[in-house]
């Protein structure tokens, strides 16, 4: 009998460490979300005279349709929205193609290729900006959107294709053999067959690609002079210069920009969960 209640204090221990260290975690998350959005209510003299911890002394609404209006925010969204929305897409259906090749149709060019797109994995973005803008600006794509679309699909694709292959590669090939057996032709296979079985994967690809594309800069940056081809990012830094900064409109931006990513997390959270604990199960 001392066993059995030694055992179950144990648990009821163990359970409540649990919960307080998830109560740490979302605690750690949502404060700066939290600090943020009270100092997007502050003027600049606000924020510098008053304690980083203080509420405002005089709640300012003005920095938000401000910030708006400087930063030119409705052009950049939709920008942001076609960058993300196309790439992502693009991303997932060629990313995915590729793995089904590589892992279940066989050909002596498969190692190279695929060997080729691995490679794109150890590239950093700050080693190949220079002659990616020199490129874009040969084939006279610069300042447009096709000139961004297909830098971002292409340094996206790699890390999709590594996951895809190595997840496709897990399908039994029975499957596909007894399905090549019935008549059916490979695109037939992949559109049936490994996309329904690879939509964990997938959905994991779509938040890493989601998330780092909706906040790139440095390349949308070098690519692109106009504001009407800029992103979300590129309008943010407006408001941070070498020499000042308007703290309270700065702060309202970056509310604005982490407002669709609170929404598309909302929304799309149970898929979401579930796609990363699948995908990292069966990875």
């Amino acid at each position: 009998m001392p066993d059995i209640r030694s055992k179950g204090n144990t648990a009821l221990v163990a359970q409540l460490l649990i919960y307080l260290i998830m109560v740490i975690f979302t605690v750690l998350a949502i404060y700066p979300i939290l600090w943020l959005v009270i100092q997007s209510f502050k003027t600049t003299q606000d924020y510098l005279r008053s304690s980083k911890l203080a509420f405002p002394t005089r709640w300012f609404l003005d920095n938000y349709p401000q910030s708006w209006k400087r930063g030119e925010f409705g052009v950049l969204i939709i920008n942001s929205i076609i960058y993300t929305s196309v790439s992502v897409t693009s991303i997932i259906v060629l990313g995915f193609m590729a793995g089904f090749a590589f892992s279940k149709i066989p050909s002596k060019a498969t190692k190279f290729i695929h060997g080729s797109f691995i490679i794109g994995i150890l590239l950093t973005l700050q080693s190949i900006m220079v002659p990616l803008f020199l490129m874009v600006n040969a084939v006279r794509l610069y300042n447009t959107r096709i000139g961004v679309l297909i830098p971002y699909i292409g340094i996206g694709l790699p890390m999709c294709v590594y996951l895809s292959t190595e997840y496709i590669r897990s399908v039994p090939d029975a499957l596909i053999e007894s399905a090549r057996i019935d008549g059916a032709k490979y695109l037939k296979i992949f559109s049936s067959i490994i996309v329904p079985m690879a939509a964990p994967v997938a959905v994991t690809v779509a938040i890493l690609s989601i998330t780092g594309t909706w906040n790139e800069f440095m390349l949308i940056n070098i690519l692109s002079s106009s504001n009407s081809i800029k992103s979300l990012p590129v309008g943010i830094a407006k408001f941070s210069g070498a020499l000042a900064s308007d703290y309270g409109k700065q702060f309202a931006a970056l509310v604005i920009g982490l407002i669709p990513m609170v929404i598309f997390y909302l929304i799309f959270r149970k898929q979401i969960t579930k796609g990363v604990a699948a995908g990292a199960v069966k990875g």
